[in-house]
Parts: C-alpha cells; sequence; structure tokens
C-alpha cells in the first residue's frame, strides 16, 4: 500500500515541527449530532502496578498510547462523516459521536458505559419500573474491541436493550441472545475462527497438536471449543494449558516456563495460540530468552496483528507464525483521511477553534485521551509509523467503519427514510432501534453484509502468513476459508530447511489397507494393523477393520470389498473333465457287454449268467454311469432331489439281479438236491422278474421316505470359500443318504454271504467266486466313499460321489461280467452248457475236453 507508506513519512514530518508541539487530537474525540453513538476503544494502557495495588474505587491513569485504538477511532469518525455528507443514507439528518478509552480494562470501561447510559442532557442514570420511554445519551454503542470487555458491557446494555456493535470481541459465548440481546459484531465468532484453524490443521495431517489459551475468558472458550472441534476431526491435543497474564512475580514465571517445557516435552512441532496479546507477548519473550525449539505457531486474530508482538526483540526466531484474519473491503481513502486529521489537530487555529466547546464529562471521566495530545517526534512510538506502513490494520479498521454504516442503516429503517428525506417524528429510542437490527442486512464498500439471529456476520477469512524481512514481519495472504480452505502452496515460507512443511504427528500415517491400533490414550499415537481377509479399511481415520458384506470379499490389507461370484461344480472343472472321460470308458465297456450278451443271448455262458435278467443287471448299470451328470452344473432343486434316486435306484435293479444268482448258487451247493428244484422255480422266469420289480419298489419306497423327512436343498454356503459363494445341493442328514442304501447294502451283504464260502465245482465255472468280489468292490467302494466325502472340500464332493457312483459301477461290471465277455471273444469252445450249466458227466476222456476244462480252470473266471 504505497499511500499508506507515504502517509508514514509525512506523519514523522509533521509532528517533527517542534519538540513542544502538541495536538488537539482527544478534542475531536466528541461530536454533537441529531442521534449521537457512544464509542469505546483501547486508546491507552494502564500500568500493571497501578492496578494489582488498586484499593479505592478512584480514576486509573492510562499514560501508554496504543496506537490501534487511534486508528480505529479514526475509522469511525470517517465513517460519520460519510454519512453526514451522504444525500442516500439519513438524508438532512446528522450523527454525532461520543468517544472514550478503555484502556483495555473492565473497571476503566465501565465508567463511560454508565455515561452513555445517562439521560439525555444529564450525567444520572434514572431509575424506573419501565424504561420504554427511556432516552439515553447515545442511540448505539460501538465497540469495545475484546471479548473480555464485550462481555460485561453486553450484559449491561443488553438490561436496557441498547444496541452494542463491537468491531473486534469474537467470543462464540456472545453469540447467546439470552445473556446478549443486543450485542452484534462485525467480526465472524471465534468458532467460525477454530473450524479454519482446525481444517488447516488438517489439511497438512497435523494431528498431533498443542493448544494453549491465555487465562481469561477469551482464552478458556477458544481452548473449549478448539479442543471439541478438534476431536471432532481425530485431532490430538497433546497438551493444553492456559498461559497467565504477564506478572512480575517468580511463580508467573516458574508457570510460563513449565508450560513451554511440556510443549516441548510433548515433541509437537504445532501450538496453536488462542490468547491476547499481552499473554503471546510474555510467552514468546521466554521462548525467545531461552531459544526453544522453534515451532509452527497458529495464531488468533486478537495477537495475530498486534504491534506488541511484531515489535518484539528476536520474534523471528520462533518459527512459523500464520492465521486466519476476517477479510474486508480496503479503504484506500483513509490514508488521506489521517493525514488530514492528524494535520488539523496540529493546527493551533483550528485547536483554538475546539477549545470554545467545553467538555462537561472531564470533571467525571477525565480527559478523553491525554497521550494522544502528546504525540512528538521525540516519543512517536515506533509501531504507529509501522502500522500505517505495512498496512496490518485494515481488517480491524473495515470492522469499526462497517459497525458504524450498521447503525446508520438501522436507523434509516427505523425512520422510514427515503433516498431523499426523513420524516419527521419522535427521537427513536435504542429499543426500537434494535427491533430493525435483527437479521438485517446492509452494504459496505461493495461487500453485502447481514446479522444472523446470533448479531453475527458471515465473512470470509484471510489466510495470513509472517513473512520477515530482515527483522520485520509483514503479513502475507496465503489462503481463504470460506467454509473451504483454499491455499497457495507456492506462497508459503516455512522455517524448515528446504521450505518444507513441517510434520506433527505422534505416529505416521497408515498404508494403504491398515488401520491404527492405538496405544495410550490419545488416538493419534498408534501402530498399523493389515486387515485380514474378508475386511476392509473403510476410512484413513477407522480404528478396526470393517466386515465386508456376506456377499462380497477381499484381499489383506484392502481398501474395498468385491462382489463374490457364485461358484459350484462346473462342467469344466478338471476332475468333472477326468470323471466325464471315465464315464465313457465305463458307458461303452457297459454298452459292448450288453451288446455282446444280446448277441450271445441264447448261449450256455449267458444262460448260466442268468439270461434276460443278466442282460437287465448289465443295462442297469447304464443310467447308474449317467446319473452322475446330475451333479455338475448350475444345482436347481429338480437336480437335488433327482441325484440319489437316479442314482441308487438302477444300482438296486443291477444288484437284485446278482442277488437272484447268488442264492441260485447257494442253494446248489449248500441245500440238499430237494430244494434246488424249488429254489430254481422261484428266481428263475416270471417269479424273478416279481422279485426284482419287488426290490426296486423298496428301494423307491425308501428313496422318497428319505426325500420327504430329510429333503435335500439348494444352499448359498459363504463361509467355505474365500473369495465365492458356493452353491451346491445340502444333504440334509447322513441317515437320509443311509435311507436310500439300505437296500442296496442289504443285497450286497446278502449275495457276498450267500458266494464267500461256496465250494466250486471242478470242470465247472465259478460263479460264486466272481460275485463274491464283486460285492468286496461294491463295499470297499462305498466304504472308502464316507472318509473321502467328509474330509473334501465341499466344492469337489459331489465329484467325490460321482466318483464312487463310477468305481462301483466299473467294479460291478469289471469283476462280473468282463469275464464272461472275454470268454465269449476268446474262449468260445469254453462256452458249453457243461461247463457253465452243469449238464453232462463233469469229466470228459477225449484231449480236447480235458485240454479244454484244464484251461479253463486256469484262466481268470
Amino acid at each position: 500500500m504505497p499511500a499508506v507508506a507515504v502517509l508514514g513519512l509525512s506523519l514523522v514530518a509533521l509532528l517533527g515541527l517542534g519538540k513542544g508541539a502538541l495536538l488537539c487530537l482527544s478534542r475531536q474525540f466528541r461530536m454533537q449530532g441529531d442521534y449521537v453513538l457512544g464509542g469505546l476503544f483501547p486508546l491507552g494502557s494502564a500500568e500493571e502496578t497501578e492496578l494489582n495495588h488498586r484499593t479505592r474505587p478512584d480514576s486509573i491513569m492510562c499514560p501508554r498510547l496504543s496506537a490501534t485504538g487511534l486508528f480505529l477511532v479514526m475509522a469511525l469518525k470517517m465513517a460519520v462523516e460519510e454519512i453526514n455528507n451522504s444525500s442516500t443514507l439519513l438524508p438532512g439528518l446528522k450523527l454525532g459521536y461520543d468517544l472514550f478509552d478503555t484502556c483495555s480494562e473492565p473497571v476503566v470501561t465501565m465508567k463511560p458505559s454508565l455515561m452513555f447510559l445517562a439521560k439525555v442532557d444529564s450525567r444520572s442514570i434514572a431509575a424506573y419500573c419501565n424504561y420504554t420511554q427511556y432516552q439515553p445519551r447515545v442511540l448505539a454503542v460501538i465497540g469495545p474491541h475484546s471479548s473480555e470487555l464485550a462481555r460485561i458491557t453486553g450484559k449491561f446494555f443488553g438490561f436496557f436493550l441498547m444496541p452494542q456493535v463491537s468491531y473486534g470481541a469474537s467470543m462464540d459465548k456472545l453469540s447467546n441472545r439470552e445473556t446478549f440481546p443486543s450485542f452484534f459484531r462485525t467480526v465472524p465468532s471465534n468458532r467460525v475462527q477454530l473450524e479454519a484453524i482446525v481444517t488447516l490443521l488438517h489439511h497438512f495431517s497435523w494431528n498431533w497438536v498443542a493448544a494453549l489459551g491465555s487465562d481469561d475468558e477469551y482464552g478458556r472458550e477458544g481452548l473449549s471449543t478448539f479442543s471439541n472441534l478438534a476431536h471432532a476431526r481425530n485431532i490430538c491435543v497433546a497438551h493444553e494449558s492456559l498461559v497467565l497474564l504477564p506478572r512480575t512475580d517468580s511463580p508467573w514465571l516458574g508457570k510460563v516456563q513449565d508450560v513451554l517445557h511440556q510443549v516441548n516435552q510433548s515433541e509437537v512441532h504445532v501450538v496453536v495460540l488462542f490468547a491476547s496479546e499481552k499473554a503471546v507477548y510474555s510467552l514468546f519473550q521466554y521462548s525467545i530468552r531461552h531459544s526453544l525449539t522453534p515451532k509452527v505457531w497458529v495464531g488468533s486474530d486478537a495477537w495475530l496483528m498486534s504491534n506488541l508482538v511484531m515489535t518484539l526483540p528476536g520474534i523471528h526466531q520462533v518459527g512459523t507464525i500464520l492465521g486466519f484474519l476476517q477479510q474486508g473491503a480496503l479503504l484506500p481513502e483513509f490514508s488521506s483521511y489521517m493525514e488530514t486529521q492528524l494535520s488539523l489537530a496540529a493546527d493551533p487555529a483550528f485547536c483554538a477553534s475546539l477549545g470554545a466547546e467545553q467538555d462537561l464529562e472531564e470533571d467525571v471521566v477525565g480527559p478523553r485521551c491525554p497521550q494522544c495530545d502528546q504525540i512528538t517526534l521525540q516519543n512517536l512510538s515506533a509501531g504507529l509509523v509501522h502500522n500505517l506502513s505495512a498496512g496490518q490494520l485494515h481488517y480491524q479498521i473495515f470492522a469499526t467503519y462497517a459497525a458504524v454504516y450498521s447503525v446508520a442503516q438501522a436507523l434509516h429503517h427505523t425512520l422510514r427514510c427515503s433516498t431523499s428525506s426523513c420524516p419527521a417524528q419522535e427521537p427513536v429510542r435504542p429499543w426500537q432501534l434494535l427491533d430493525n437490527m435483527y437479521n438485517m442486512s446492509f452494504r459496505v464498500r461493495g461487500l453485502e453484509l447481514q446479522f444472523n439471529d446470533t448479531g453475527n456476520v458471515a465473512m470470509e477469512y484471510e489466510l495470513k502468513m509472517w513473512v520477515w524481512q530482515r527483522l520485520t514481519p509483514k503479513l502475507h495472504t496465503v489462503g481463504t476459508f470460506n467454509g473451504s480452505l483454499h491455499l497457495q502452496n507456492a506462497h508459503m515460507n516455512w522455517h524448515t530447511p528446504d521450505n518444507q512443511v513441517p510434520v506433527s504427528q505422534c505416529s505416521q500415517e497408515c498404508r494403504e489397507g491398515q488401520v491404527r491400533q492405538v496405544k495410550g490414550f490419545h488416538s493419534c499415537c498408534y501402530d498399523c494393523v493389515d486387515c485380514k481377509a474378508g475386511s476392509y479399511r473403510q476410512n484413513p481415520d477407522d480404528l478396526t477393520c470393517t466386515l465386508c458384506n456376506q456377499d462380497q470379499w477381499s484381499p489383506e490389507r484392502s481398501t474395498r470389498c468385491f462382489p463374490r461370484m457364485p461358484r459350484f461344480l462346473e462342467w469344466s472343472d478338471p476332475p468333472v473333465l477326468l470323471l466325464l472321460l471315465l464315464l465313457g470308458l465305463v458307458l461303452g465297456l457297459v454298452l459292448a457287454a450288453l451288446g455282446l450278451f444280446i448277441y450271445h443271448r441264447d448261449s450256455p455262458l449267458v444262460q448260466a449268467s442268468g439270461g434276460p435278467l443278466a442282460c437287465f443287471g448289465l443295462a442297469c448299470l447304464g443310467p447308474v454311469c449317467l446319473s452322475i451328470l446330475l451333479f455338475p452344473g448350475w444345482p436347481g432343486t429338480a437336480r437335488c432331489l433327482a441325484q440319489q434316486p437316479m442314482a441308487h435306484l438302477p444300482l438296486t435293479g443291477c444288484l437284485s439281479t446278482l442277488f437272484l444268482q447268488a442264492a441260485e448258487t447257494f442253494v446248489e451247493s449248500e441245500l440238499p438236491p430237494a430244494w434246488v428244484a424249488w429254489v430254481h422255480s422261484h428266481v428263475r422266469g416270471p417269479r424273478a422278474w416279481l422279485l426284482v420289480l419287488l426290490l426296486v419298489l423298496v428301494e423307491a419306497t425308501l428313496c422318497s421316505w428319505s426325500l420327504t423327512a430329510f429333503p435335500p436343498k439348494v444352499v448359498m454356503d459363504w463361509q467355505v470359500l474365500p473369495r465365492e459363494v458356493l452353491v451346491h445341493c445340502h444333504m440334509h442328514s447322513w441317515v437320509g443318504l443311509g435311507l436310500m442304501h439300505v437296500t442296496n447294502i442289504t443285497l450286497a451283504f446278502l449275495c457276498f454271504l450267500g458266494t464267500f464260502l461256496v465250494q466250486s465245482q471242478p470242470g465247472h465255472y465259478n460263479r460264486a467266486r466272481s460275485l463274491t468280489f464283486a460285492m468286496l468292490a461294491y463295499f470297499v467302494t462305498w466304504v472308502s466313499f464316507v472318509p473321502l466325502y467328509t474330509n473334501m472340500q465341499m466344492l469337489y464332493q459331489p465329484a467325490v460321489q460321482m466318483g464312487a457312483i463310477l468305481l462301483c459301477a466299473l467294479g460291478i461290471l469289471a469283476i462280473f461280467h468282463l469275464p464272461k465277455c472275454y470268454l465269449l471273444l476268446w474262449w468260445p469252445e469254453l462256452n458249453t452248457p457243461e461247463f457253465f450249466l452243469g449238464q453232462g458227466p463233469s469229466d470228459t476222456t477225449d484231449g480236447s475236453g480235458s485240454g479244454g476244462r484244464d484251461r479253463a480252470q486256469g484262466e481268470p473266471e
């Protein structure tokens, strides 16, 4: 701001007219008008010893000048003069003002507050039951600048419902309409500023910070609000404490030392400092003196622009300083206005004209700002020129300027003024003005501002960073905040080597697919644990892995879940392909054997094997083998119900034919000859077919009973496979499977029992031996099936059952039927009634017959 820099040089030249030249600034703090505004500004500061040793309620002197307060007074004066010269805002009316020094102390602020509430043209406050018609000296109050003072004056003015617009008090408690019904402000509340600070910390992943606040209402509330907001964003406050306001006693120095020692001990690199400028000054002063480790200091607006802090020797050693300041419109003519006012204050003729008007309140409140009149070149504050040249105060200047315009706009509405005139009516009282200020919108220098229900205005924040030019810092804008944070990273200067963003974390960020396992009391100190398969890390701040839904899966260290695909025994699976090859082999052998038997159906060998019954039993092995085609593919209800009956019913037909041959063999070898004819009549001919049908019906009944009592059903099992859902036919109970095997097991056992001990007759075909080994193959197959099935992965259990069915059929075929086929093809000379049916002499004398019998006994049967 070049114009402001020129003003600084002009001010030095102007005030250097002579060593004894005095100003008459204090006499410009009062001006008459149709409506008068009261003003509370931090023009001076009191001596600490005077406050600590105060024993009587007398006046307090504030000899030290505050440059900030002087600028804010000039901002109010400029706004009032603009309004008085306006033809559209309060046309025809004139605003006045009555400004006092608060000395930044509550005890000093109370006296001018009482003066504001005194009855017009009086210095006393009357006591009434009803103050509706009460007309105080001022219509509204601008100020004070600090939250501590506003908490006192806010309740006081709230009793009379006098509007009070602060240009600097930002405590969130002041938004309470029950406690402070007439309080407004042209700065956002601390909550908005703290939300911006927490967003900044979260952006840089600073989740391990310290929080310090001044030992007053401002600092305590700020720390409390910050802790709540930080906790909601998973930011850990490693150390939190209050910084006592400066005193000269040694216990205070010890407590400041303890605070900084604990901050360093916590190994944080970012400190949120929400405190008044005096507390910050003493804290930094001690930090510089003891050369403590540089850190990132995130400050509040209460001290971020403080001339007291910025001019502290060695302040550049503390590290990086940044914070948020509310955005405001620039007032480019303020520098020239300030120059004009100081010129007038140095003009003896102008000062003489002011002397004619006597300040009636001086005998009560004393001179309004005696230190303002003592400004000369010799005692000019270095901070005054510094603030002018650096332009650090335009935020507070604009807030003061906007506060005046808010009252003027409310008065304009209350008086029902137009853009050209204001109708004459009775004087406006404070409570009438207050009614028009609720939710009022007003425009100031192109900015549209509005008071919400709590008296706050919504304004954008600018992120400011201290950038040192030599030993003097300047505020550079490096970002904005209007609900979301926008940074200019290229413009940020850090105190770290290579200008790297500092890291302030108790533990490093976990990698993808890991969650934090908290150690101790702080959630930011943790170990990283991998998420197991079937779970995932949903959010980076999660402390536990989230389980995937039942229809989803995830690998280890995953950040998402994937949908599970259905899995069942497919036709393309290798075990199924091998079983299909085996099926083709067995089915081909069955068909070949059946064709050979049918072709030789009248031969002794086929007749000895049962004739048509043998062909029927051999044909039954075909459906047995084909039943395995029900197991692969998508399981359906019909498939599940048909799988077991389709395998066991034809197997019963096969075994029943073998049972008839076993019975005939047993009777012929073990029972008296008289029984043979009777048995032959029952196991041959139509009665044999009736017995086979009866046994098949028994098996059908057992299958129906099993399917009714223990019905299999299609089940989607989510537990068996890690990445897929297994769709399979669930066997309800082993009892149901056992019922279907009862008939076949019984037939196989009777066959084995009836042929196991049968002695073969010399020179005859041994049917007993082939039946015995065929039944042994049956039992070995199904006994082996049980442990193999129970221990096999569920996906391949149907394949085990397919294999058992095929092996059972292959065992019967290979042991009982194929040897006969071998004899039919390669030993046709043995296919005689004597050898297979036992007809004729058992022993022949010709060489060919004997040789044939001997060969037959030596060949596999």
